[in-house]
């Protein structure tokens, strides 16, 4: 029996397991994509797959609907893949082992992909619905959102006929989105080469039990970048051990995930092998105090382990304090709306590769202006280094519009199934909803969703009832779109 065959809408849940049996991390879309081109093949559906694996499905509208403007329904397909050490899942190749107490759903061992696979298992049952009232129905599913919205960026929209979008890729019940931050990725090189090492003490050196995060939605909340927070302790490790040499830096997999573990491979003078230990179980103490309260299980510790080479001293003195300089997190705050962060980067990834450490930093903000600002900052710190920045996956911000009858409806719409009056909101999150307006002229739109936690970790979990209310709310403001 399936895993939520219990969960009402039967529909709605009967298409997201389905969708989770199926892998799909960011570029290993084909698999899902074609099976959501099956559903509409099901559904005798008119629809379009283009070569990135986007899909568009449209649907006519119901009896009384014929002359209302055509709504997008629209959500990415792609997730983000992280699972627990002990996990032996090959998330490439199989899907999602589901866990559910009724209340609510998580993967076992891994992250659940409800960001943003509940949005196209809600669409998918909303087109299948053939008792409900609506408007023509365009379903948009894109692909790569959670690398920079590669599919958004290669999707052709000429072929789409709505003026109102409703995106369901946010993640808190009763909350509409009506703006956002633009974002730009910053792939980094700090060159580098290994040298012979001799007369070393070598370690392997962990920071590990860190909480992590999305970059844009936890960002403000104090949590530890083990990215940054291993360069810190190695920088003051070479203060305490002037010849310490780095072999190997390794942390995070996306660039929009706030890494939560780091590693690193270094050598010390055998001299200072007893000084180096000693640091590293001082700076453990440190840490667990700094982050008391927000990230408990953070740890530092060391081992002894076996290396041939490493950097060179002085290449080691730059990378680490050139790193050491990179801003981190939160940079301002936005004034019109309090309590929502305006500007941040994060160093999401760093790998020692053969010609040098390699970076990749997310960069958001609701001002244009200030995320060029922080491109500068970043090229002119690495340069200064010797290194070198390159801009991927530039896309928009979303400004807010004073005017919008999709988002009173939507009000209205919440209000009729809950009872309850809904919050309009901004966020610091990347949505695609600013790619769609670039690309068509006078669109309106609003993000929502529901209730979805720590997404892109493996406690990442989806709420039943939130989801069954949200989907309700969904199908009213379609009636309402007459």
């Amino acid at each position: 029996m399936a895993v939520l065959s219990r969960l009402e809408p039967k529909k709605v849940f009967e298409y997201f397991e389905k969708l989770c049996a199926v892998p799909h991390g960011s570029r290993n879309t084909k698999r899902i994509s074609d099976l959501c081109v099956s559903f509409a093949q099901e559904l005798g559906l008119r629809w379009r797959q283009d070569e990135v694996n986007n899909v568009v499905i449209w649907k006519d509208a119901s009896p009384g609907y014929e002359k209302a403007e055509a709504v997008i329904l629209q959500g990415h397909i792609d997730m983000v893949c992280v699972k627990t050490e002990d996990c032996a899942k090959d998330m490439a190749r199989e899907g999602i082992d589901l866990v559910t107490d009724g209340e609510w759903i998580w993967g076992d061992k891994t992250s659940l992909g409800g960001d943003n696979g509940i949005a196209v298992a809600m669409i998918l049952a909303i087109l299948a619905n053939d008792s409900l009232p609506h408007p023509p129905l365009e379903a948009v599913f894109t692909v790569d959102e959670e690398i920079g919205m590669d599919g958004a960026f290669a999707l052709d929209c000429s072929d789409l006929k709505g003026k109102k979008l409703v995106n369901l890729d946010s993640e808190e019940e009763g909350v509409f989105t009506v703006s956002c931050a633009g974002g730009v990725r910053l792939d980094c090189l700090l060159p580098g080469k290994q040298e012979p090492l001799s007369g070393c003490q070598t370690y392997s050196v962990t920071l590990s039990g860190l909480l992590g995060g999305h970059s844009g939605g936890d960002i403000h909340k104090g949590r530890a970048s083990a990215n940054q927070v291993m360069v810190r302790a190695l920088y003051s490790a070479m203060e305490r051990c002037p010849g310490l040499r780095l072999s190997d830096i390794h942390g995070g997999k996306f660039d929009n995930v706030i890494c939560s573990k780091c590693e690193a491979l270094a050598a010390v003078p055998t001299g200072q092998a007893e000084a180096f230990e000693a640091f590293i179980r001082e700076f453990d103490a440190v840490l667990k105090n700094e982050y008391a309260g927000c990230d408990d299980g953070i740890t530092l510790t060391c081992g002894k382990t076996t290396l041939d080479s490493a950097l060179s001293q002085k290449t080691t003195e730059n990378i680490l304090s050139i790193l050491l300089a990179l801003p981190q997190g939160v940079q301002a705050m936005n004034v019109d709306f309090p309590g929502l962060v305006q500007t941040s980067l994060n160093l999401g990834v760093m790998a020692m590769e053969e010609d040098g450490l390699r970076l990749s930093i997310s960069v958001r903000s609701c001002i244009a202006s200030q995320k060029a600002m922080i491109v500068q900052r970043v090229r002119a710190i690495l340069e200064l280094g010797g290194g070198a920045v390159s801009e991927h996956s530039n896309y928009p911000g979303w400004q807010y519009a004073k005017q919008s009858v999709l988002r009173e409806d939507a009000l209205a719409a919440y209000k009729a199934v809950t009872g309850k009056e809904g919050v309009i909101e901004a966020t610091h999150g990347g949505l695609e909803c600013g790619l769609f307006i670039e690309k068509i002229p006078g669109l309106d739109a609003i993000s929502i969703g529901p209730e979805l936690h720590d997404v892109h970790s493996t406690k990442e979990r989806l709420s039943a009832p939130s989801t069954a209310r949200m989907y309700e709310m969904t199908c009213e403001l379609l009636k309402r779109s007459k």
